[in-house]
């Protein structure tokens, strides 16, 4: 655990094929994954507004949550800045839940911890969802800062509720409904 977040509740490796990558964890016993197809995600990346493009799978391994991105490599991010310097990919960053991101970014700054924040997600114009931050001293893999928020605790609520009682075999990939709260299984 880190005396500065807490746990963490999340690998999050930056692939470049994320369908390979689900493959790869699925032959590990480790699922079902959520399937996401991002576009038009509001940000900023490097203090310059984006919108995302991506897909990501999810799924969990007890309480570790295993994430896998593809980013498109038409958009700006600090995905693509990954794969770019690691073209087979790794992990990219590990996550942790705060309450707020900029309180949590105002307790660094006053405990004089030098990072800088490269991308953040939400609504603008505070973008509170996401912020993915790189210790200056310490450079090397990203701490991602998620709030909580309700759609997220239903959202993987939903998801480690699937991997405990998931068989190893049935329907693997799955998609989020989001009308009906529910996962649905990924026609193959």
């Amino acid at each position: 655990m880190s005396a500065l977040f807490g746990p963490v509740i999340q690998q999050g490796y930056v692939v470049p094929d994320v369908e390979v990558a689900m493959q790869h964890w699925l032959a590990r016993g480790v699922g079902p994954f959520v399937f996401v197809d991002i576009s038009e995600f509001p940000g900023m990346y490097d203090e310059q507004p984006i919108l995302a493009k991506m897909q990501a799978g999810f799924a969990y391994s007890g309480d570790q949550q295993i994430e896998v991105i593809t980013p498109s490599p038409d958009h700006p991010s600090i995905y693509q800045d990954f794969l770019n310097e690691c073209p087979q990919g790794g992990l990219q960053h590990l996550a942790y839940w705060v309450d707020n991101i900029d309180e949590k970014l105002t307790e660094l700054s006053a405990k004089e911890i030098h990072y800088k924040v490269w991308q953040r997600y939400g609504a603008p114009p505070d973008y509170n969802a996401h912020a993915y931050l790189d210790l200056v001293d310490h450079p090397g893999t990203m701490i991602q800062l998620m709030a909580r928020s309700d759609f997220y605790d239903l959202l993987f609520g939903l998801l480690y509720e699937a991997a405990q009682s998931w068989d190893g075999e049935t329907a693997p990939i799955q998609l989020f409904d989001a009308e009906n709260a529910r996962l649905v299984p990924r026609e193959q």
